[in-house]
């Protein structure tokens, strides 16, 4: 793939006598810039690379071709930067969350992916950037996963109960009158036993759409019981006893272990 940026001299340093080398990325969705400087600062090379598992490796490839690399700043590492954040901790590279340069620094270098890559691993080398990255290889990052689709699925549930109720509000007085005062399993229960009838009209409309909004509600419970329960595994995993201290229970205690990531002593 053609490089984003090239130095006017491009150095390769041979194998035997390596010396140490930063690397910095700007990520994005398809495509990762990379760039690469010395431990004094020099501007050595900068390229592009898909966001692919081949990618990723032409990428650490290319990258040793100018020396050892122990240490890369990476920006986005809990989105578009995540997998290849991992597939460096995996090469035995010390990752450094990059944020976004400010906007006073763009408007004074340019705002290019080649500029952002070399910007990456300057904040590494000045100090500017410190924070390790997550590594999001272990039961925490499966955590944040299972939370994740379990809000998702609490979100439309609740969206679905509430649509529920309203349809019963205008639906047919008798109908209404019937499902009136029961609590909202009893009421769900019996509005996915309703039968669908033959006939049309709204009547007929209200009570189908019932029975389906019950249903999904049905659906999307059994979601998130099993949810809770893998959460509750991952917990006892990733921290056994945690959920023994008073007043933890598992979702708070995967708040905790998310914020702190599988890698904890980075803290």
């Amino acid at each position: 793939m053609p490089s984003i940026t090239q130095s006017a001299a491009p150095c390769h340093i041979p194998a035997d006598a390596a010396e140490e080398v930063l690397l910095g990325v700007d990520t994005h969705k398809d495509v990762h810039a990379a760039a690469v400087i010395t431990m004094l600062g020099a501007a050595l090379e900068g390229r592009s690379f898909p966001a692919t598992a081949q990618g990723y490796r032409q990428l650490v490839t290319w990258a040793r071709s100018f020396g050892v690399v122990r240490r890369a700043g990476v920006e986005c590492t809990g989105s578009y930067g995540a997998a290849l954040a991992r597939h460096l901790h995996a090469e035995g590279i010390e990752v450094t969350e990059v944020n976004q340069p400010d906007k006073a620094a763009r408007r004074r270098h340019g705002k290019t992916d080649a500029v952002d890559a070399e910007a990456a691993a300057r904040a590494v080398l000045s100090g500017r950037a410190t924070a390790t990255a997550k590594t999001s290889d272990g039961p925490v990052e499966m955590l944040r996963l299972f939370k994740l689709a379990k809000g998702s699925a609490i979100k439309s549930r609740t969206q679905a109960i509430n649509q529920l109720k309203s349809v019963l509000v205008c639906a047919d007085s008798a109908l209404r009158e019937a499902l009136a005062s029961l609590t909202n399993p009893h009421l769900i229960k019996r509005c996915a036993a309703l039968e669908a009838l033959d006939a049309t009209g709204p009547a007929t409309a209200a009570r189908h759409t019932l029975r389906l909004l019950a249903r999904r509600i049905q659906h999307l419970t059994e979601e998130i019981d099993d949810l809770n329960q893998r959460i509750a595994e991952a917990v006892k995993a990733s921290t056994p006893g945690l959920l023994d201290v008073r007043g933890v229970g598992p979702d708070s205690a995967a708040a905790l272990l998310i914020a702190a990531g599988d890698n904890p002593e980075r803290l």
